[in-house]
């Protein structure tokens, strides 16, 4: 992961890289975005429900919108910009050395590891490390 190539996440190290919605109603609000910007979506079974991966037409990744439920349960309805980290633990440490909290403890998906936080004076973001 140590790559200086262009493109290697030592690179995108501190860059927004997506964000996630919690709301109640997903699929409504996911229609709404499909209608508005003009997203695709792809379902994520969790159990009895499914979240949205969000994507442009070709294919890419833009946002996920999330049912308050779950990991997402305590989180408010608002867009969380997640950023890329290099080690999620130590950023958490900091965080909370810093005053902050985190809202949403380390949780491991597909291919990395995510938290959300809390800013001392109340914005919020999803770090991510992968």
């Amino acid at each position: 992961m140590e790559q200086k190539q262009s493109g290697s996440l030592s690179n995108l190290q501190g860059r927004m890289i997506g964000a996630s919605l919690p709301v109640d109603q997903a699929e409504n609000v996911r229609d709404f975005y499909k209608r508005v910007i003009g997203w695709e979506h792809i379902e994520v079974i969790l159990g009895d429900r499914a979240d949205y991966r969000m994507t442009t037409p070709d294919g890419q990744f833009a946002a996920g919108i999330h049912h308050t439920a779950g990991i997402y349960a305590d989180l408010p309805p608002v867009w969380i910009p997640t950023f890329l980290v290099s080690d999620l633990r130590a950023s958490l440490v900091a965080c909370k050395k810093q005053g902050g909290k985190v809202l949403m403890k380390p949780t491991n998906f597909e291919k990395n590891s995510g938290a959300v936080i809390e800013y001392p004076a109340g914005a919020i973001c999803g770090l991510c490390q992968m």
